[in-house]
């Protein structure tokens, strides 16, 4: 008996397409001078078909015409905002590495405050890729059980590139999975539960600032004051090493002197900048742009030169 044969749909063939190399390398290039986004041969299969996805959901028609809508659609802003949340995961919880929180509100926090001399103003916090609220909430009730009161003794500012995501945190709406660290305690202080969902209280919530931002682009992060602490964790890892070298500088033009980087445990700036001192806390380590005068000899500092160095010569010689 023959086997009826599926008919062959526009959607087929798009699902089923493969980027040319030239396709793949003007997506790529396009994410990375856009918003710094590193995707490598390893990463083809997933662009190709998250990007197919979006062209048969969105009817596009082709990789090439959808490129095209990309950078000069009507809906290009939106649609960009779209791929990126396609193309990236924006998986966390609250109270993620939980020991460099206990080291920001217990170390970092009452160090800055003690060298205020009279100055009132609240420790500045950004939380650089917020993704949907977890980490800077992290950082308000984490401070409020250590005594400090929001408002007065800091301040939080979230951002990040996806639209979508930064809706959720203004929302303040969460499923279990953002619960994996949190203590019962502390979850029933500060989240109201309701069919299967918890809303986090406006004591935490009216204590974050969240704005849509892009770290590569220069003149909206000119619109921030200088931080006195910034996180970014779990971000430069999208990035290639260029990329990583510029966010860097931006971190490092708006942190005050003496003021805190705070990256994700798995990531380093070895190889990427030497600006920042290796600062060794009770509860962890955490970087440090040095204050003029005070900079100390650190083994890291040597060994991030070093390795820059040859970065840069080897690339020379090519």
């Amino acid at each position: 008996m023959t086997k009826p044969v599926k008919p062959t749909t526009s959607a087929n063939r798009v699902e089923d397409s493969k980027l040319t190399d030239a396709e793949f390398r003007l997506f790529t290039d396009f994410l990375r001078d856009r918003c710094g986004l590193h995707f490598d041969e390893n990463n083809r299969y997933l662009v190709e078909k998250r990007l197919a996805r979006r062209i048969h959901e969105a009817e596009f028609g082709s990789f090439t015409s959808y490129f095209y809508q990309l950078r000069n659609g009507s809906s290009a802003e939106g649609e960009f905002s779209t791929i990126v949340d396609m193309l990236t995961t924006n998986e966390t919880y609250f109270f993620r590495e939980r020991t460099q929180l206990l080291a920001l509100v217990e170390e970092i926090i009452p160090s800055i405050l003690s060298r205020r001399n009279g100055d009132s103003r609240p420790v500045a916090i950004w939380s650089a890729g917020c993704s949907s609220g977890e980490e800077p909430f992290s950082i308000v009730m984490s401070g409020l059980e250590a005594g400090l009161v929001p408002g007065r003794d800091f301040r939080v500012y979230g951002s990040d590139i996806s639209r979508a995501v930064l809706s959720r945190a203004r929302r303040g709406v969460y499923r279990e999975a953002s619960f994996r660290e949190t203590k019962e305690t502390i979850r029933q202080r500060y989240f109201a539960e309701k069919d299967g969902l918890a809303r986090i209280s406006d004591s935490v919530k009216r204590h974050v600032d969240f704005v849509h931002m892009n770290l590569l682009d220069e003149s909206k992060v000119s619109l921030l004051g200088m931080m006195d602490v910034i996180l970014c964790r779990n971000v430069i890892i999208y990035f290639d090493l260029e990329t990583k070298k510029r966010v860097m500088k931006t971190f490092h033009d708006k942190l005050n002197p003496g003021a805190y980087l705070l990256l994700g445990h798995s990531e380093s700036l070895i190889n990427v900048t030497a600006d920042f001192e290796l600062k060794h806390l009770r509860h962890d380590l955490v970087y440090r742009r040095p204050v003029a005068g005070e900079e100390r000899v650190d083994s890291w500092h040597s060994l991030a030169r070093a390795g820059i160095t040859e970065a840069e010569s080897t690339r020379s010689r090519r």
